[in-house]
């Protein structure tokens, strides 16, 4: 076998061809050539398979034949990886040329970071944020920063984040050889939250890398409308059954409370669309499911390795633009 390469790139995919030729002839034109690229198949029905092993030979099949949503895909690429550093691209992105140099820089000269999070804007308009980085309000509501937003240089400094998008994030493997990778539980939405969440507790920091630059579809691979409805609604609970400390649970669970019962209102009132129905579904599926994040928590919590102050002054107050 030949040496591992420093990178690998994971790419969950499901029916998804008409992306490929944008997102795989990008990482062809990376400046950091040591790397290696994953096509995680979720069952694709659309031809995929077929294309990327004619026109894309150098990339690593995984044919999984069903579809086992964003964090199956991503959990196999990363059973079949080998690099030190593990990136999850979507596959309706273009990365620019300097993406993994970016990445792999930010990483050497930060030993204490385990999560780097890349500078996505949108693919069809080029000076228009996707994210910038993450953040995790208090209240349990996670959110992109600088969403929708023109660039203008608002975002130009590397800095301290509380999540990488995993659209396109990059984590070190020491780390998740620590803390585990992607929790199946989550299926779609949130997965990366919740990993970034168990980052802080363990002690990792979360670093945002204005020059690494991904283009995004955004939406355009999936996830909008009643899935993603479905699966936010389920998923914000997950994270905080799983990982919110129980100071800080206790701390603020008025605002947590507000929060959930605003977004129950939100689709009460707009009843009639069936995204609205399956936020409310998802809910109480999140409701439910506090039994089943019980035993993740007690574990996680225990190996918490940083106090409560440190880990509330990296969330972001209800009235704070991040």
């Amino acid at each position: 076998m030949s040496a591992a390469p420093r990178v690998s790139v994971i790419i969950p995919h499901w029916n998804g061809r008409h992306h490929l030729d944008d997102c795989l002839t990008a990482l062809r034109r990376q400046t950091w050539a040591d790397h290696e690229v994953i096509l995680a198949d979720n069952g694709s029905t659309d031809g995929s398979q077929a294309y990327v092993r004619e026109a894309f030979p150098e990339v690593r099949l995984l044919e999984l034949g069903e579809n086992r949503g964003f964090t199956g895909a991503c959990n196999a690429g990363y059973a079949a990886s080998r690099g030190e550093i593990v990136c999850l691209l979507n596959n309706d992105t273009e990365a620019d040329p300097g993406w993994l140099t970016a990445v792999v820089n930010a990483f050497d000269r930060h030993p204490e970071v385990g999560v780097v999070a890349s500078k996505m804007l949108l693919f069809d308009q080029r000076d228009h944020f996707h994210t910038a980085g993450d953040y995790y309000r208090v209240d349990g509501v996670p959110g992109n920063r600088g969403v929708w937003q023109a660039d203008v240089g608002q975002y130009d400094r590397e800095e301290p984040v509380f999540s990488a998008c995993g659209g396109a994030a990059a984590y070190r493997r020491a780390m998740l050889a620590e803390i585990g990778f992607l929790d199946d539980a989550f299926f779609f939405s949130c997965e990366d939250v919740d990993l970034a969440w168990r980052a802080h507790l363990a002690g990792w920091q979360v670093l945002y890398v204005p020059t690494a630059v991904v283009y995004h579809k955004l939406k355009a691979s999936g996830g909008s409308g009643v899935v993603g409805s479905y699966h936010d609604g389920r998923n914000f609970l997950y994270v905080i059954w799983k990982n919110y400390p129980a100071g800080l649970l206790r701390r603020h669970a008025g605002d947590i409370l507000r929060a959930q019962l605003r977004i129950s209102g939100a689709a009460l009132r707009a009843w009639r669309g069936p995204a609205a129905r399956a936020r409310l579904r998802g809910q109480l599926a999140g409701l439910a499911g506090v039994w089943r994040m019980w035993p993740a928590r007690r574990r996680i919590q225990a190996a918490r390795r940083v106090d409560e102050r440190t880990l509330e002054s990296r969330l972001t107050r209800i009235d704070e633009t991040p």
